[in-house]
């Protein structure tokens, strides 16, 4: 089992990794009025979680930590949406997004059982 550091280090890359093919995703949207709009929604809610653990990675306390995960959570959450909107609206093809579905969905996991995991520990040290 890798070390804490090593998978917060997997974790970090495989959210740039998301972040990049959100990035193309959106440079690939229609010109139309809704592609733009979308792809500017897009850009910035499956780039944000990247940069938001990043900065989890540099809490300054456990409580910080979890509340900069619960934002990536949020924009994951979001940018789950917005996949969904751009395929069933036809601006981009669903077979195309499948894999991004997919991972969008295991990075949602992740954040959802970090942020249970932090809620316990820091309950525990309440108590």
């Amino acid at each position: 089992m890798p070390a804490p550091n090593a998978k917060s280090a997997q974790l970090e890359q495989r959210l740039i990794d998301f972040a990049v093919r959100i990035v193309r995703l959106a440079a690939d949207l229609p010109g139309s009025f809704a592609g733009a709009h979308f792809g500017k929604q897009i850009l910035r809610s499956g780039s944000a979680p990247a940069l938001l653990y990043g900065e989890a990675r540099a809490a300054e306390s456990d409580k910080d930590f979890r509340h900069k995960c619960s934002i990536a959570l949020k924009e994951l959450r979001e940018t789950h949406i917005n996949l969904k909107v751009i395929t069933q609206s036809g601006l981009y093809p669903t077979d195309r997004l499948v894999d991004l579905l997919d991972e969008n969905n295991q990075l949602i996991g992740i954040f959802v059982r970090t942020v249970r995991t932090m809620d316990t520990k820091i309950n525990k040290l309440k108590k």
